[in-house]
């Protein structure tokens, strides 16, 4: 269901109980930023010099499984590996952004489409990685839809390591770097979905996939 018209309307609400134009004049637009350019960042820890040291630590600390290859043609036969090592058929679908990877040759069916409840498996890249928390960042867009991570049983994540920024707060800056504003939908994945609702046992995959791979590349 589309909310974006429900959501305009009731910005303009807002905006016009503050006495402010319906549509953001471009003033608006640069005093923010330049509030956000003055503002010091808070006390953040000393994450060292190894970020990706850093970042595989605490993604096992969330269950979250790893791998490394040395360049993105690598990938497709990790991601066998990793479906054969788990008994799942090497079936997946994955964001149109992957479609140059060499899969056919390492015996993978990819779909490259948005997921239904019959995928198991399900192959995206990511924004970056927050190396402090183990969390990869995720944007949506028409080729890199979200429901890819959040729908099938197990989620396979291509990360460059040069993609490994510290904190929360440098990927922000990343992202309004790179894409000006954030989209839709900005996904940040800490390890497989889990819940502690039923006698604070916690249980993986109740809300989302219960497996999170992420392959590292080199490149």
């Amino acid at each position: 269901m589309d909310t974006s018209a429900a959501r305009a309307a009731i910005l303009s609400r807002i905006r016009q109980a503050q006495g402010r134009p319906e549509q953001v004049a471009d003033t608006e637009y640069q005093q923010a930023k330049q509030y956000l350019a003055a503002s010091n960042p808070g006390p953040r820890p000393d994450l060292g010099t190894d970020l990706v040291g850093r970042f595989c630590q605490q993604a096992e600390r969330t269950s979250q499984t790893l791998d490394r290859v040395a360049q993105a043609g690598d990938v497709p036969g990790a991601v066998a590996r990793y479906l054969d090592s788990i008994g799942i058929a090497r079936q997946a679908i994955a964001w149109r952004t992957l479609t140059d990877l060499p899969w056919q040759a390492s015996g993978i069916d990819v779909a490259f489409r948005k997921p239904v409840n019959e995928d198991l498996v399900g192959i995206t890249g990511c924004f970056c990685a927050i190396a402090e928390t183990g969390t990869l960042m995720l944007l949506s867009g028409p080729e890199t839809y979200s429901s890819a991570a959040l729908l099938p049983e197990t989620h396979i994540a291509l990360l460059p390591v040069s993609r490994i920024v510290g904190s929360m707060e440098e990927a922000f800056a990343l992202a309004k770097q790179e894409r000006g504003e954030l989209p839709r939908a900005t996904n940040f994945i800490s390890g497989p979905s889990r819940t502690g609702d039923i006698e604070q046992t916690i249980v993986l995959g109740a809300h989302g996939p219960y497996r999170v791979h992420v392959i590292l590349i080199d490149d």
